[in-house]
């Protein structure tokens, strides 16, 4: 099983030992001042039933009080900053009900582990992000942080001693002889082998995860036709115009159409979004 099926992160941070020397690396601590880390609810509250659902893949309550949600993330996702700060502030704002103080708040976390190329400008494969002031970098508040692994830009050849690399190449492992030499390294990542090793044998566990691995192949798929149908929805429309720029435009309209609806979004909002009429909606998507 790889680490890069959210299935098998997920069930690699169910095992306590993998967890809290995974959360000491992104904390920059010795796991033994990782005094103890609790598994929560992924499924966060709604205000109301309108409210946009909310299911993360693994959170942890340190015992300072500190909320980390973990991530990972295979295919390209290209509203990722937006998901990752709608979960970071739905967890920041769950943690008080109406009436409780400010005080209570607790600093939170999320952890994006990304097996795509995010940042595309620089080759830093590990960044934290804070709240700062524009013209004098003065942290404003470190309650709420973004943590971001690029698993794509991770050399293969890298050698650290800086533990969240350390596990960023654990989890960029394609082979039994990687994971083997990762867990020559230290204990937690023995332990991190291990359990891949026993989920590997586990019939229940595998159907689980061959089932996740190609239901990921599936969707993109699916994409990756939707694309191509909406470029050649596009190139119709705009040679229909007949002119350069209706070709462009055709091509555009198309693309965003069949973005909103992957999205969800039903036609008469895509008409609406993208000031087109239904019909035209309609011929995009036949």
């Amino acid at each position: 099983m790889l680490p890069t099926v959210d299935f098998c992160f997920k069930e690699l941070m169910q095992n306590p030992k993998v967890r809290k020397g995974f959360i000491s690396a992104l904390l920059d601590l010795s796991p033994n001042e990782v005094e103890d880390t609790v598994l929560l609810p992924t499924l966060l509250s709604r205000d109301s039933a309108d409210d946009k659902l909310g299911i993360m893949d693994v959170r942890v309550l340190l015992k300072d009080g500190t909320q980390m949600n973990m991530e990972m993330q295979v295919k390209y996702f290209e509203y990722w900053d937006e998901r990752a700060l709608f979960y970071l502030s739905k967890m920041f704002d769950s943690q008080i009900r109406k009436g409780e103080s400010y005080e209570k708040l607790q600093k939170c976390i999320h952890v994006s582990i990304l097996d795509f190329i995010h940042f595309p400008n620089d080759n830093k494969c590990y960044r934290r992000i804070h709240f700062r002031d524009d013209s004098t970098y003065e942290l404003y508040s470190d309650k709420m942080e973004l943590q971001i692994l690029e698993l794509k830009k991770l050399s293969p050849d890298v050698k650290t001693s800086e533990d969240v690399l350390t596990w960023m190449k654990f989890f960029s492992g394609k082979s039994r002889k990687e994971f083997q030499n990762m867990a020559k390294t230290n204990e937690y990542l023995d332990e991190a082998y291990n359990t891949l090793l026993n989920l590997s044998a586990d019939e229940k566990k595998r159907l689980e995860y061959e089932a996740r691995e190609k239901a990921l192949k599936d969707y993109n798929t699916q994409i990756s036709s939707a694309e191509k149908r909406g470029l050649k929805a596009g190139e119709e429309i705009g040679r229909k115009a007949g002119e350069e720029s209706g070709l462009r435009r055709g091509i555009q309209e198309a693309r965003q159409v069949f973005k909103l609806y992957m999205q969800g979004k039903s036609p008469e909002e895509i008409a609406d979004l993208c000031d087109i009429s239904i019909d035209k909606v309609k011929q995009i998507l036949d």
